[in-house]
């Protein structure tokens, strides 16, 4: 007859297999998830409010950006201003001199003198 040696070592073992793997799988595959699934949503809230700070920073960045830009806008229009006054001087100079001299010329002609 046949003996225990003479079986093949595969034999038996195929119809077995799909039993087993379901159960080995199921039971890893919970284990697995088990494991790591805490950790992962942990990792998962810690990422979004990360992003969410991000998202806050990034807008305070753009509020004190807009700020910088405004002081930088108020300071070239306190240039502007200074030159005007400046170059307003100027202008109530050159016609203080005009003045004087149409004073000038105007004594001149008084005087008889032709220009």
């Amino acid at each position: 007859g046949v003996g225990a040696s003479d079986a093949s070592p595969d034999e038996g073992v195929v119809e077995d297999l799909p039993l087993i793997d379901e159960k080995a799988v199921e039971q890893l595959t919970e284990g697995l998830i088990s494991h790591y699934l805490p950790d992962l949503q942990r990792s998962k809230s810690a990422l979004q409010e990360l992003t969410q700070n991000q998202v806050v920073l990034l807008e305070t960045l753009e509020q004190e950006i807009s700020k910088f830009r405004e002081c930088n806008s108020i300071l070239d229009i306190n240039v502007l201003f200074s030159e005007a006054k400046v170059y307003h001087n100027k202008l109530v100079n050159i016609r203080n001199e005009m003045m004087m001299l149409h004073e000038k010329t105007s004594k001149l002609k008084v005087s008889g003198v032709n220009i």
